[in-house]
């Protein structure tokens, strides 16, 4: 249909580990077969580099004629973007991706170009190199010692819809570059012993091959996903190692390290099932300690939900498409494998399907503790009233029973005893209620069951329901007693999480010290101390311990010396006083101790990056500093000099005039230079806060002469308004001469031709606010405060004069004054610069005011400038 969008242009891309491997000439190669085949091909970018063989390929293709645009005085080529948009061909070429146009292009960069392009429905060819990759770009630069300033976002190569590697042996490159098909002769033996040595292309090989197998594989994972496909593909292998927080979790990961390893490098994965009540006897200091030990060689850590593990493990390392699983082998006896069935690696292999199960033996084999028989977490006390009860009630439930003679049958004794196996249970737990089963059963047999007296059952009815209630009688307690069990659990959990909250929410409330997070250590805990400890290792090879910090009153010098030693990692333990620990309570502290050792470092590193900044402001300052005065000192140097040379020249016989304007140039550009200095000198004094400051009562007409001196010519361009009654100001008027100079002068910098800048005078309470009006274009909200820093200037006129000293120095002066410089919007357009300084006091302007003028017009100012100006040349000569 006409008028119609056309759907979005497709990309590819030629992908090389170096100059001279052959992009361009492949891209070349790729377009005259499209050519052939009829397709609409035109060339939009290609650079030879004056290789022939690369120029030869050109031949027959459609070329679109560059943009020429000026810059600098010199001419340069673009790509001609906005002709290409109106050909509108079907494919288009444009080489060297990462490019940089050339200020006034339509966008900054030619991947950019690009975009627009394939936005208009066309197709698009491209070449980029692999150091021009942003996220490898620093790796090239250490490798090669060549910094690369071009450089493309990697999503915009990785969105290509194909990207095909130009593949080349780092020999064959450099017989290349030996036979001049790469660089012209002059050149080949600079880039052979630089940038092209085998080394260096073998590396830069390597990074491409494997930034393209990344980019594949993730190609690889979208099409399975969008196929459905949950089955293994062996493209790349990949082991996933099961941590438990278990003693035996480093042996599982150096393990399957070895087995990655000799899988040419196969990814290494780490997952820990965490049960979704959370209810889980894992420790996690040690879990964090595993975790950093997977990193540290490369892996990665994941976490993962489930209450099924090894359906948990399985969907996993499925997910990742992995190929083998290392599980270690089981902790249990054989007596609790017998009791509690199959382990997660006998039913990790029954349903693993393609992935490859290695079941690792390690030194806690057959270690683990037998399941527990008697009552769980339950109290000593409890078991004991069970225990009791399953003794107690049979009896005393068959004479009750037996009270009631023929009106109850066995069904209601049955049930009877049913109850208080239900009573026991919630009381004793499991094992209790058991005895209580098999105790109400041999009662009930030996007194209610025909015939009565004998453990003889006569009719099949009542052995049937004997026999029914004794597995009612052992369901029933099984599940009072995991009902109980887990609302005990979950109450300990509620207990340990609101103490985690309460810990956590020192943090918000910004108590990040290391005695504070102690001090709730003990308090949670109830221990009479607590102490940080770190571990150094002196010339001796011997460890001593220092303590980091307390709470409490602890006394212990080493670990041992504690009631509980929690390791938060492996030179940091944390060592409570007071009591022993219970084995749920450590796994607890023993996230506390992770937390503060990760405390540590944060402190630590908050130090050091508090140090570091001074020396980075201080190379900032002193970068800046170079780079914006390095012109200023050398102009008024260069002037003086190149007028000093000339009048000493014995070659030239200068006039009186010209001598005297030599002369002239020479001392304007000293007094530039000695301006410029008293400026550093001053801006340093105040940021050392050395700068002397001697205030005294003084009126604004005081320090005009000075200031109008100072702007010399343009001041003949400012209009003043101040009032004759102004109060006196308490100010150094040397100081605020110079602060009014600066002003002046950068408003008369910035103010349009015919729209002289005004100085007004006002007075507010105890306050005397100088302004300096002009109607320039302003300095937007967000720019005011960087106005202000020294070496920078924000202007529109002129930015090619001055060091951005101005307004600097004169904030820091008026503030060393105890007064203030403030930017404002001018009503109608432009900046208005506030100064407030203190009003003098009653007391101080009734005393005499040392070479105060009387208040005159501007141009009587004025005068007594030129007069005295005219004085001083006169003393001059």
């Amino acid at each position: 249909m006409a008028g119609s969008a056309r759907p979005r242009g497709h990309l590819r891309i030629y992908l090389g580990a170096a100059p001279g491997v052959g992009k361009t000439y492949k891209m070349l190669g790729e377009a005259q077969r499209r050519h052939e085949r009829g397709t609409d091909v035109v060339v939009g970018f290609v650079e030879t580099h004056g290789r022939s063989h690369t120029a030869e390929m050109l031949e027959g293709l459609e070329v679109v004629p560059r943009k020429i645009l000026d810059h600098r005085g010199a001419s340069f080529t673009e790509m001609d973007l906005d002709a290409i948009l109106t050909r509108r061909p079907q494919v288009v070429l444009v080489d060297e991706l990462a490019h940089t146009n050339v200020p006034g292009s339509r966008n900054n960069k030619r991947w950019e170009d690009i975009d627009d392009l394939l936005s208009a429905g066309i197709d698009v060819i491209s070449t980029v190199n692999i150091q021009h990759l942003e996220s490898i770009n620093d790796v090239v630069e250490k490798i090669t010692g060549v910094p690369q300033r071009e450089t493309v976002p990697d999503r915009v190569v990785r969105a290509a819809d194909q990207i095909e590697l130009v593949d080349m042996t780092p020999e064959a490159l450099r017989r290349r570059m030996a036979h001049g098909n790469v660089y012209t002769a002059d050149k080949v033996d600079a880039a052979l012993g630089n940038y092209f040595r085998v080394g260096n292309l073998s590396a830069l090989r390597e990074l491409a091959l494997l930034w393209l197998a990344d980019r594949v594989d993730a190609g690889l994972q979208q099409y399975r996903e969008q196929h459905d496909i949950d089955s293994t593909w062996e493209a790349r292998e990949r082991v996933v190692v099961a941590l438990t927080g278990g003693p035996e979790g480093e042996t599982l990961i150096r393990r399957a390290a070895r087995i990655a390893a000799r899988s040419s490098g196969g990814d290494l994965l780490a997952v820990h099932v965490t049960r979704s009540d959370g209810l889980t006897g894992v420790d996690p200091a040690r879990l964090a300690q595993q975790r950093r030990l997977i990193e540290s060689i490369g892996g990665t850590y994941h976490q993962v939900v489930g209450d099924d593990i090894p359906a948990a493990l399985l969907s996993f390392a499925r997910a990742e498409n992995a190929t083998q699983l290392v599980i270690g082998a089981s902790r249990r006896t054989w007596l609790g494998s017998l009791l509690t069935g199959p382990g997660i690696g006998f039913t990790s292999i029954q349903e693993s399907g393609d992935i490859d199960v290695h079941i690792v033996t390690h030194s806690e084999v057959g270690r683990g503790r037998l399941p527990r028989l008697t009552g769980g977490n339950l109290s000593k006390r409890r078991l004991i009233y069970g225990f009791a009860l399953a003794v107690l009630l049979p009896p005393l439930l068959a004479l009750l029973l037996g009270l009631g003679g023929d009106t109850l049958n066995l069904t209601s004794n049955v049930l009877a005893f049913l109850l208080a196996v239900v009573v026991v249970a919630l009381v004793g737990g499991l094992w209790p209620a058991i005895l209580m089963a098999i105790a109400g059963t041999l009662v009930l047999n030996y007194f209610f069951t025909p015939p009565v007296g004998t453990f003889t059952i006569a009719e099949l009815n009542n052995a049937l329901a004997l026999g029914i209630f004794v597995a009612v009688a052992a369901l029933v307690s099984s599940v009072v007693d995991r009902a109980a069990r887990r609302t005990r659990q979950a109450a300990r959990a509620a207990a340990e999480s609101e103490t985690l909250a309460t810990l956590s929410g020192t943090v918000l409330r910004g108590e990040t010290a290391l005695p504070a997070l102690l001090e709730r250590v003990r308090e949670a805990f109830g221990m009479t101390g607590a102490c940080l400890m770190e571990r150094i290792d002196d010339d001796e090879m011997s460890e001593t311990w220092r303590p980091l910090a307390g709470a409490g009153t602890p006394t212990c010098r080493r670990p041992e010396d504690g009631d509980a030693e929690i390791p938060g990692r492996e030179d940091l333990v944390l060592v409570l006083q007071g009591r022993q620990l219970a084995a749920d309570e450590r796994r607890l502290v023993g996230a506390f101790a992770a937390h503060a050792a990760a405390l540590v470092d944060r402190t630590r590193l908050s130090e050091a990056a508090a140090e570091a900044k001074p020396l980075a402001e201080a190379d900032k300052l002193r970068t800046a500093l170079l780079r914006a005065v390095g012109h200023d000192l050398r102009s008024p140097l260069a002037s003086a000099k190149a007028s000093v040379t000339s009048l000493r020249s014995s070659d030239v016989d200068w006039t009186p005039a010209e001598r005297e304007e030599l002369l002239e140039t020479a001392d304007e550009s000293l007094d530039r230079l000695s301006r410029l200095v008293d400026n550093l000198l001053d801006l340093s004094r105040l940021q050392a806060g050395v700068l002397p400051v001697f205030t005294r009562p003084t009126a604004l007409d005081e320090i005009m002469p000075g200031v109008l001196a100072e702007l010399g010519e343009s001041a003949r361009q400012l209009t003043v308004e101040v009032s004759e009654d102004l109060p006196l100001v308490d100010v150094d008027p040397a100081l605020l001469e110079r602060v009014v100079a600066n002003l002046l002068a950068n408003a008369i910098r910035h103010s349009p031709p015919g729209q002289a800048p005004l100085l007004t005078g006002s007075s507010l309470g105890d306050v005397v606010e100088i302004r300096v009006i002009d109607r320039g274009p302003g300095i937007p909200r967000e720019d005011r405060d960087r106005v202000f820093a020294p070496f920078q200037r924000l202007g529109d006129t002129d930015n090619t004069t001055g060091v951005g000293l101005g307004l600097a120095l004169a904030r820091g002066l008026a503030e060393a004054m105890h007064g203030t410089l403030q930017p404002e919007d001018t009503p109608g357009g432009g900046l208005t610069m506030v100064v407030s300084m203190p009003a003098a006091t009653t007391r101080q302007a009734e005393a005499p005011v040392p070479g105060r003028l009387e208040r005159g017009t501007l141009e009587q100012l004025r005068l007594e400038q030129s007069q005295a100006e005219q004085s001083r040349l006169e003393g001059d000569r």
